[in-house]
């Protein structure tokens, strides 16, 4: 080789390794300063949008994601459980009666732009979905703040809260990701209803932008209070389809993804991924809208509850990635009872209670569903509305199916559209009243959480009476009670609990399932 070719070969390398070594984060620049290390951006991939970003006005999962990593509340969930610990609040303590809690407020904090956090500030989350700031675009106000009287800055490092009646869930409640958490006062009255879109907390990560049903982008809180995020930015990327998450996963393009797909397990272990399992604090169901024809007569829910094979659907659409329901209920919570009978499937005697509902020759509804996965339906709805529209149809019951992207099908719900409608819960604190409070009281169909629009007095009646009972034993009595007249009235058709699942590649760690569906990424390294 003549001597010309090998010097430039050598100058070649010399360059490719120089280029290399600045890749990797490390060198100096031509001016002989240190360059500065490559930004480590975590790109978590899942399959909607959020509806909002403000906490006081949004009850979806794909919102409590983003939010739970900008905001932060008086207590909050230990890793893997929900039981309490300190968060914005450094102690708590409540009066002899139960009806006043006093917080001590954790000091030196400040809000992402630069504003105090103090006893004012949490007056003031608080006070906004109280009477007469209350409206009806807050779904959860009343269900979190609902016993509240009113709420006294003390000092500037100390809050009381006034309740009307002794109320067991009232700390549990104070960590959700909803309603809960504490906002800028000053944000909230610049933006106005813009906040929703312009969020601003005191959590370990800030808000940069939002691309509307592409991606929403964190970047790191230099002054966050407690330990410093790992990573400097966040991208929260909406990947609408199962398997098109799971290649870009294999792929390297993204980091993380939820909603994982039972059909796509062993395709993700077998590329090396990591694929996260844990049992789901959720419910998977079909809801009726209880209050209007058709579905407003229980013995058509009724026949409609026997015409559903669960099991086939526990086994077969979800692969064994689900847990049978016999109630609203995960078996790992307090207030579970094994002994609850939901009706069996039975098309035979599903047609005798048609006849007597006055359909004997069967009849059309419309039922609504969402197209991406969620934790308690890992498949999207529109596969599960399909398997229940061919049991259906046994029964002489044909269905219009009418599918929606997320935000569009919160709304359908909202309104009442259809017969039928696909929904499901991601439990918020671990306490049964999150579930059938929540979703099964009178009290709570104007929130909308009650999405069937489901009453029964003798319900509501049990559910309050446990809301003021503090003894563990006495509590789950009232609830078993509650669950066996629910079951009967059927105002759903309960399928199943979700294991939640998601995957990462290998290089992440720290990345935690939570029971709540939730999960803040401060923790999360990626190499």
């Amino acid at each position: 080789m003549k001597k010309g070719k090998v010097l430039f070969l050598g100058l070649a390398v010399l360059l490719l390794v120089t280029l290399a070594l600045a890749g990797c984060g490390g060198g100096k620049t031509t001016d002989g300063q240190a360059s500065k290390p490559a930004e480590k951006i975590l790109v978590y991939a899942r399959g909607a949008d959020p509806r909002g970003l403000d906490p006081a006005y949004v009850d979806d999962g794909e919102s409590a994601k983003v939010i739970v990593n900008i905001y932060e509340n008086l207590v909050q969930y230990k890793p893997n459980s929900t039981d309490i610990e300190p968060g914005l609040a450094t102690e708590w303590s409540s009066s002899e009666d139960g009806k006043v809690w006093t917080f001590k407020l954790r000091q030196g904090v400040k809000f992402h732009d630069g504003t105090p956090f103090n006893a004012q500030a949490v007056k003031f989350s608080v006070e906004r979905q109280l009477p007469p700031n209350l409206n009806d675009d807050m779904p959860y106000a009343t269900f979190t703040f609902g016993p509240v009287d009113k709420v006294e800055a003390a000092d500037e490092y100390t809050v009381k809260f006034y309740l009307k009646e002794p109320y067991a869930p009232f700390l549990a409640n104070l960590a959700m990701s909803l309603s809960a958490p504490i906002v800028s006062p000053a944000a909230v009255q610049k933006f106005g209803a813009d906040f929703n879109q312009n969020p601003v907390g005191t959590g370990p990560f800030k808000f940069v932008k939002w691309e509307k049903d592409q991606q929403i982008v964190l970047e790191a809180n230099k002054d966050y209070w407690g330990e410093k995020p790992k990573v400097d930015k966040v991208v929260f990327k909406v990947t609408k389809e199962n398997s098109v998450r799971a290649s870009e996963l294999i792929s390297g393009a993204v980091d993380i993804i939820d909603g994982v797909d039972p059909n796509d397990v062993k395709k993700l272990e077998d590329s090396g991924l990591k694929v996260l399992k844990a049992p789901g604090m959720n419910i998977n169901y079909m809801g009726f809208f209880t209050h209007k024809k058709p579905f407003n007569d229980p013995k058509l829910r009724q026949a409609v509850s026997m015409a559903v094979n669960r099991k086939d659907l526990v086994d077969f659409l979800y692969q064994g990635m689900a847990k049978l329901a016999n109630g609203p209920l995960p078996d790992f919570m307090p207030g579970y009872a094994a002994d609850l009978k939901p009706y069996e499937y039975n098309p035979e005697d599903a047609k005798k209670l048609m006849a007597e509902a006055g359909y004997p020759n069967g009849m059309k509804v419309k039922m609504i569903t969402y197209v991406n996965p969620r934790p308690y339906n890992a498949v999207g709805g529109e596969k599960l509305a399909a398997a229940i529209q061919a049991d259906l149809l046994k029964i002489g019951i044909q269905t219009e199916i009418v599918p929606y992207q997320w935000v569009e099908y919160k709304q359908a719900v909202k309104q009442g559209e259809g017969d039928l409608f696909f929904y499901g819960w991601i439990g918020d604190n671990g306490d049964p009243d999150n579930f059938l409070y929540a979703l099964l009281s009178s009290f709570e169909i104007e929130s909308t959480l009650n999405s069937a629009k489901y009453s029964n007095k003798q319900v509501d009646d049990l559910l309050v009476q446990a809301q003021r009972t503090s003894k563990p034993e006495e509590r789950n009595k009232l609830y078993h009670q509650a669950q066996e007249i629910i079951l009967q009235d059927a105002p759903w058709v309960f399928i199943s609990h979700g294991v939640d699942m998601a995957a990462t590649t290998k290089n992440i760690s720290g990345y935690q399932l939570h029971p709540t569906g939730v999960y803040p990424l401060k923790g999360v390294t990626k190499q």
